[in-house]
């Protein structure tokens, strides 16, 4: 399409030829003849010869930049929508497959899609517009909102509500049970686990996520929280609204996370703690305590950011420090003629 029809879907001012033919959509290094991108480093502007795009999407003006331009606010969010208008085609309803199993007492919105081999037990409502994958299971007494992404192989287990609007990807559980024991008598008894999982609308879960479900009550997804591969969500877990969980997190039981909150990849979270709305927790931190709200925590066990930072060059000048105090005790010893003690 035509740079002026493309603004016409995803918003921007245009500054250049509003005629030039857009048939792509590609990342600023890969982008050819044709390609729209977007900058989002000004060294790419060092060498605008370099850029082979027929268009970039930017925040300002770029001086001495010899491509059309469309200047919006958010450049990668207009980005986003660009790729939706060239690469996102809506689900077409295919209908219920005579291949899958639907139990008694299903509820079906409009425009519902089951794909093959899906397994849906008894008394589910799914809403309108939803996609159900091939070997998806769904438990019985599930609640799922309208426009469901349900992807390959996920399985939703029983007391589970899912709201409007959700994507969960392949390999994911929902409403396995948590990890709950007691000792008696030298074994470990297991603690029945009789709660829920509550998903609030427009949440996405990547693939091969647990989510476990309450021991009693509920372990809770806020709305907007997105969720990457491979992470672990225990037992009584809230988690606020518009978080973002990266991959290899793990959250131990009755954690409760606020909105907003960034937690990176491959950090542990100990039980029964508190995490403050719009904080951040650095990759591969150990959460052991409460995090205060609006704080920037990393390492293991997780200190305030600057603090850790400063740790950080500390630690890597440790041989030189070392180096530095055995030439001390040397020249201490030639003058007391006493080894010290080290």
């Amino acid at each position: 399409m035509k740079l002026s029809e493309l603004a016409r879907h995803i918003g921007g001012d245009i500054i250049g030829d509003p005629e030039i033919e857009i048939t792509g959509v590609s990342g600023i290094t890969e982008a050819q003849t044709g390609d729209i991108s977007y900058i989002h480093d000004k060294k790419f502007l060092k060498d605008p010869s370099a850029i082979r795009a027929s268009a970039v999407i930017v925040k300002e003006v770029a001086e001495g930049l010899p491509i059309s331009m469309l200047v919006v606010k958010n450049p990668q969010y207009t980005y986003a929508k660009a790729l939706e208008v060239f690469y996102i085609k809506p689900h077409a309803c295919t209908g219920i497959s005579d291949r899958a199993f639907i139990g008694d007492n299903v509820t079906l919105g409009s425009e519902v899609s089951v794909h093959h081999f899906a397994c849906i037990r008894d008394g589910v409502v799914i809403g309108s517009g939803g996609t159900i994958f091939p070997g998806v299971f769904i438990g019985k007494g599930v609640t799922i909102g309208d426009n469901a992404l349900i992807y390959p192989n996920v399985t939703i287990r029983g007391n589970t509500k899912i709201g409007n609007n959700v994507t969960i990807h392949s390999g994911t559980v929902i409403g396995s049970d948590g990890f709950g024991y007691v000792m008696e008598q030298g074994m470990h008894y297991k603690i029945p686990q009789v709660g829920g999982v509550v998903v609030e609308d427009n949440v996405e879960i990547g693939s091969n996520v647990t989510i476990d479900r309450g021991t009693t009550g509920n372990t809770i997804i806020g709305t907007g929280t997105k969720i990457d591969n491979l992470v672990q969500i225990a037992h009584n877990v809230k988690i606020g609204s518009h978080s973002i969980i990266v991959s290899q997190v793990g959250i131990s039981g009755s954690v409760d996370i606020g909105n907003s909150v960034i937690l990176a990849g491959q950090v542990g979270v100990r039980d029964h703690i508190t995490i403050g709305n719009n904080a951040i927790i650095g990759a591969q931190s150990g959460i052991g305590g409460n995090i205060p709200e609006g704080q920037v925590y990393s390492g293991s066990p997780a200190i305030p950011h600057k603090s850790w930072l400063r740790a950080q060059s500390i630690y890597a000048k440790l041989p030189e420090y070392i180096k530095r105090i055995q030439a001390l005790e040397r020249k201490l010893d030639n003058l007391t003629g006493t080894k010290q003690d080290t």
